[in-house]
């Protein structure tokens, strides 16, 4: 048998474009050799060169398209390809929420080896202007400060004043900022060499209120100038909702607060921990639904606040809630979804291992008038069983039945640590709601928690990231009584 032919890096090759990677990049075939080729789409014939060749597939670039997929549509950003933040930006969004779906249910099917219901994927009015956060790197370009996005796998800044998934006033925010350090002769950071001081500038936005807070990331303890600084960027005006969703298109854009986040350290990790106030209020408010939330520069809060209606909406219905069950939070954060719950539960427990993130959450409970809601800072596989033991203890000697415990968790892209959901098959709730971000990490968990007897009975895809690769998925498991 002959033996086939390893490409090499620069060979070029005319494909057709078969399907797509979990990455969002195309699969083609060269000669019967997979190749995984970035910017190119399904249904695409394409001239592509190698960047990198293995024994059993490769890496190629788009060159060229020489008969375009149906699926394939002109990117709205001018720095999607070089930015590469946006994935799936030259695909219709029809193709987007259909590769989203498939994505969730490969995942399920062979990660998992489950079969499980998956309902037709919750898809978004609005597929730009969504975000309600944004971080732009910052740097030095030709002796200017610059901002905009890293290279896709690399470190080096794509200059974009103006990300398309953010509202347009965050181009005015930022500008301002380049615009100071320029005047005061301010240096942005540099990663090479660890010298320079401006890193990075965050912007939380609520939708509902219009509220937006600045934080300036530095690689020390002060900025210079930063009195000054933040009197100018207070005092911009903007556009009635200048560029954003209109989840309330009668709130008025405007400065709120600004902050400075010390991070000396070296690495990719945006933000440090300790916070310097420099003016107005230390959050941004928001809304979803009837509750409002006050939200940090440190908290954790879903970025599409339209879609994320619709998220909360699937967890409340999958939980089922009759107003006498107990609702426990996991990875609660500042407390976003128990207390999006709270209306129709007996009472919410949130558990959350960051200290500030359950200060907040407090804060938000109070704020909202919400007596039934409390929350413990910790590890939820220690806190969760001994305040489990305390409600059983109390309500038999008060003579009152046993609640239903309904577990909301949420974790972060890595998926439930294992030590929490052996806790949870050792305690036995009623009912689990699994907010997902990763569909291959809900998959490996989900197949722990079926195997410890628990019934998967319908998964939710909600695409909260238009453009992008990523999907959320909301699944609903009862317990099995025979188990």
């Amino acid at each position: 048998m002959e033996e086939r032919r390893i490409p090499v890096k620069n060979q070029e090759f005319t494909v057709r474009i078969e399907d797509f990677g979990k990455n969002g990049e195309g699969i083609g075939r060269a000669e019967g050799y997979t190749l995984f080729i970035k910017d190119a789409v399904p249904g695409d014939h394409a001239r592509v060169g190698i960047t990198k060749a293995g024994k059993s597939f490769g890496y190629a670039r788009l060159i060229e398209v020489q008969e375009p997929s149906h699926d394939r549509c002109e990117p709205a950003c001018r720095a999607a390809r070089r930015c590469g933040g946006c994935q799936l930006m030259a695909v219709r969004y029809e193709a987007q929420l259909a590769f989203k779906q498939k994505k969730v249910e490969d995942a399920l099917r062979r990660l998992g080896g489950l079969e499980i219901p998956v309902l037709p994927i919750i898809g978004a009015e609005h597929t730009l202007r969504y975000r309600n956060k944004a971080q732009y790197p910052v740097g030095m370009k030709n002796g200017r400060a610059a901002a905009g996005f890293y290279a896709q796998r690399t470190h080096d800044i794509v200059e974009n004043d103006d990300c398309l998934l953010s509202p347009a006033s965050h181009r005015i925010i930022l500008n301002k900022i380049l615009e100071c350090m320029d005047r005061y002769g301010i240096d942005a950071y540099d990663e090479k060499t660890g010298k320079g001081l401006v890193r990075h500038v965050l912007m939380r936005q609520g939708f509902a209120t219009g509220e937006i807070h600045v934080c300036i990331i530095v690689n020390g303890k002060y900025l210079p100038h930063a009195e000054e600084i933040a009197r100018e960027l207070m005092a911009i005006t903007f556009s009635e909702n200048g560029g954003a969703v209109p989840v309330n298109p009668g709130s008025t854009e405007r400065i709120v607060g600004i902050s400075l986040n010390e991070n000396t350290e070296r690495g990719n990790v945006i933000l440090g921990r300790n916070m310097h106030h420099i003016a107005g209020k230390e959050t941004a408010a928001d809304r979803i639904g009837g509750v409002q939330y006050e939200i940090s520069p440190l908290s954790f809060y879903q970025v599409n606040p339209e879609q994320t209606k619709k998220l909360y909406d699937t967890v409340k219905a999958f939980a089922g809630l009759t107003g006498r069950e107990h609702v426990w939070d996991l990875y609660c954060g500042i407390g976003t979804i128990g207390l999006y719950l709270a209306d129709q539960a007996a009472c919410v427990t949130g558990i959350e291992i960051v200290p500030r993130a359950v200060q907040d959450a407090k804060a938000n409970a109070a704020a909202n008038g919400y007596r039934n809601a409390e929350y413990y800072a910790g590890a939820a596989e220690e806190v969760m069983p001994e305040l489990l033991e305390k409600n059983r203890k109390r309500r038999t000697e008060g003579g009152q039945p046993e609640e239903k415990n309904i577990v909301i968790i949420d974790p972060p892209r890595k998926g439930c640590d294992a030590s929490l959901l052996h806790a949870l098959l050792a305690l036995r709730p009623d009912r689990i709601v699994y907010v997902s971000c990763d569909p291959a990490t809900l998959a490996r968990d989900l197949r722990i928690l079926t195997d410890g007897g628990y019934s998967a009975r319908a998964v939710q895809p909600v695409d909260m990231f238009p453009q992008t690769t990523h999907c959320e998925a909301v699944v609903r498991l009862e317990r099995t009584e025979s188990i």
